[in-house]
């Protein structure tokens, strides 16, 4: 089921999300729904805050930009209570990001380009690794979704300020993408 994306203002996006317990009710349905939303979307990760649960889960489909990134070629994961534990600060890169919560916004953001990761998958097998590259800054992001902050929060107070009409827009609604959403109201 494709399940509305709740955009820029929503509580639930400013929320620290909790690990999932291991008898969490309906798992498996909420994935595969949250595979369908991103499919509907034509995004590249979602985080669970993203459709209203303050989980820590996240699904990202890398497969999509394999034409230009061939290392990604049928790379579908899911992240089931993520962590980033380490950061590695030696080397940072500034690429453009989005956001499925943000439509419309798209800004540049610095990360490190080395994190340690420990997740369980869908199996319920514990994995700790570093993990480098662009897969790396999307980790970032959607993970960023669990600990209530979005991308532009990463950017200079300079750069929000010129962004600002833009998220009052998002805010009151007014934007248009291809995809359902959930929209902030008082």
């Amino acid at each position: 089921m494709i399940l509305p994306i709740y955009t820029y203002g929503q509580p639930v996006l400013r929320k620290v999300a909790e690990d999932i317990p291991a008898d969490y009710p309906c798992l498996q349905q909420l994935i595969t729904d949250m595979w369908d939303t991103l499919a509907d979307s034509e995004g590249i990760g979602l985080a669970a805050p993203q459709i209203g649960k303050a989980i820590r889960l996240v699904v990202i489909d890398l497969d999509v930009i394999s034409d230009d990134l061939p290392e990604y070629k049928a790379f579908r994961h899911v992240y089931i209570n993520p962590h980033i534990v380490e950061y590695d600060d030696s080397e940072t890169d500034t690429k453009e990001e989005g956001c499925l919560s943000l439509p419309a916004i798209h800004e540049r953001v610095t990360r490190p380009t080395r994190i340690r990761v420990q997740w369980i998958d869908e199996q319920m097998q514990q994995h700790d690794e570093w993990v480098g590259g662009y897969l790396a800054r999307v980790m970032q992001h959607e993970f960023d979704h669990l600990e209530g902050k979005v991308f532009v929060d990463r950017i200079s107070p300079l750069r929000k300020q010129l962004i600002k009409s833009k998220l009052r827009s998002l805010l009151q609604g007014r934007f248009r993408c291809g995809y359902k959403t959930k929209v902030y109201s008082k």
